[in-house]
């Protein structure tokens, strides 16, 4: 028997959560192609980019 949904959703919400640190420790150092790269990647990870992207001030990139 499989594990309730909810929980299925919990670990993925934890998930992005960490790969969304991580991404915003890179982005301190990161150079103008690389924060790029980084924007792709949150593009592709989470519903909720574009606002990430704000806060993270990648927008103007």
């Amino acid at each position: 028997m499989s594990g309730s949904e909810r929980k299925r959703e919990l670990r993925r919400r934890r998930h992005r959560r960490k790969k969304v640190a991580t991404l915003q420790r890179r982005v301190k150092s990161a150079s103008v192609s690389e924060k790029q790269v980084i924007a792709g990647k949150l593009r592709r990870l989470t519903p909720g980019a574009e606002v990430i992207i704000e806060k993270f001030g990648l927008s103007e990139i």
